[in-house]
């Protein structure tokens, strides 16, 4: 059977203004670690043997329709506007329009150079490649809205870091589109009127067909985006490089790379080697949104004819984002703890127990599972994981009796409340393995993490946090 992806390219027919078409760079030998086959079928994507998929993943052979191409975008990168960035490691192949009428970029991530690599090699190791197909599937299946992993494929050749010669990798990447902020503000910056129009009106017409005009765009992406922040925070989810240029306009989450799931709760807490400021830290992200909503509403209004008489309305719109962010928040955080229909006057039962999570040093996952066992007046398994199990006791009763006003708060708890994330020190143990010449961590956990709300057999030690000494405190992109 011979590898067929049935592409209808979009983004290829507007003018180069937008991108330079470019094919990806050649590798020396490719070889398959991993395909989605489930979701390759979702894409109409008619699958071939493995090396012709290492072919076409890796970048060797340009399959027929696509249109390669490098996207151009500026960005904000720890509030600091960089005026040109764009794909300086990644190809756009095209667009498939998949189950249900769905169109999708793929992108192939770590494909070379291109004009945007701004000095950079253009290329990928193993270990961000792996990190990313494994979280971004986890990250689906925990119902996040997010960029999924088509393939996993290794070139044959070494990339240079800061750590020596490392397996290089390229990752393809499926995304709702790769439109970002950073995509509308360069051509507002640089006065192109015309083409902020244009990529105004093929965001509408791709993403939100009901929205009328740029104000209609942002108030649909800030609606997204409060939506992606509350389902983060609620998964205990860090992205650590909150920049514009990985702010997606379709509300996906979009660029993993020193990402990370918390262990223990605290909500300052960062994993970004290069976050020493704290300005992406758990607690902040919210706020780093409405900022990033701010820089889209400032290109947006630069194309119209009386940019002023813009600014109120686009006021308004980003303004009301920490409100709708908070409902979305309070809707899921009640649900984990089992209460279906949250309202304001539940807000400090639930921040009190978080406060209490973070003096006790408790696991954000683990302790917010182990609710749904602890319902009973028995007590439970929740409290074991604080330093003072008083803590939670003084806490749960408050709780029950709220509680006992709900349907079946067990069963809202088990939905909402995930059993497996990707923790960190088995993603760190993953790639080491990977490294070595061993796939079975990686394979072991995407079957894991492709159901992450049900108790499995035999996995019970992928629930355990880290031991003292397999803390990871740092995570890095990979560039």
């Amino acid at each position: 059977m011979t590898l067929h992806i049935p592409f209808d390219n979009t983004y290829a027919a507007l003018p180069p203004v937008f991108y330079t078409k470019q094919a990806p760079v050649p590798v020396k030998a490719p070889e398959l670690l991993a395909y989605n086959a489930a979701l390759g079928a979702e894409l109409g994507i008619t699958a071939g043997e493995r090396a012709e998929l290492a072919e076409v993943f890796a970048g060797n052979r340009v399959p027929e329709g696509a249109v390669p191409l490098a996207q151009l975008y500026a960005g904000h990168q720890f509030g600091n506007y960089n005026p040109q960035l764009g794909d300086g490691r990644a190809i756009l192949l095209g667009e498939t329009v998949g189950a249900g009428g769905a169109r999708r970029d793929i992108q192939l991530k770590g494909s070379g150079r291109t004009p945007y690599s701004r000095g950079g090699d253009g290329r990928a190791w193993l270990g961000p490649v792996l990190r990313e197909y494994v979280v971004s599937e986890a990250m689906h299946a925990l119902g996040v809205p997010t960029t999924r992993a088509l393939a996993a494929v290794t070139t044959g050749e070494l990339v240079w870091r800061e750590q020596g010669g490392l397996p290089g990798a390229v990752l393809t990447r499926v995304a709702s589109s790769h439109l970002r902020v950073g995509t509308f503000q360069i051509f507002a910056a640089r006065g192109e009127t015309a083409a902020l129009r244009q990529l105004t009106d093929y965001a509408i017409q791709r993403h939100y067909p009901e929205a009328e005009g740029p104000m209609g765009l942002l108030r649909a992406v800030r609606d997204r985006q409060s939506e992606l922040i509350a389902a983060w925070m609620s998964v205990g989810f860090i992205h650590g490089v909150m920049n514009t240029d990985n702010s997606s306009i379709s509300g996906e989450t979009i660029d993993y790379g020193p990402c990370a799931f918390m262990d223990v709760y605290h909500p300052s807490t960062v994993f970004s080697s290069i976050d020493r400021m704290g300005r992406y830290a758990y607690s902040n992200q919210p706020d780093i949104a409405v900022w990033n909503l701010a820089q889209l509403a400032t290109a947006l209004i630069q194309q119209a004819e009386d940019p002023q008489a813009m600014v109120e309305e686009a006021t308004e719109i980003v303004h009301a984002m920490p409100a709708l962010t908070e409902a979305a928040w309070l809707r899921r955080f009640g649900a984990k703890i089992g209460i279906a229909e949250a309202t304001r006057e539940d807000m400090d039962l639930i921040t009190d127990l978080m406060q209490r999570m973070a003096a006790g040093q408790a696991d954000f996952t683990n302790t917010f599972r182990a609710l749904v066992d602890t319902v009973s007046p028995d007590g439970g398994p929740a409290r074991d994981e604080f330093l003072e199990p008083e803590a939670f006791d003084s806490w749960a009763s408050g709780w029950r009796a709220r509680v006992e006003q709900e349907a079946d708060p067990a069963a809202v708890m088990a939905a909402a409340n995930p059993v497996y994330i990707p923790r960190n020190h088995r993603i760190e143990a993953m790639i080491e393995a990977a490294v070595a010449g061993d796939m079975a961590p990686f394979e072991r956990l995407n079957t894991v993490l492709a159901d992450p709300y049900t108790v499995q057999d035999g996995a019970e030690d992928l629930r355990r946090p880290p031991a003292e000494s397999e803390i990871v405190t740092a995570t890095f992109c990979g560039t």
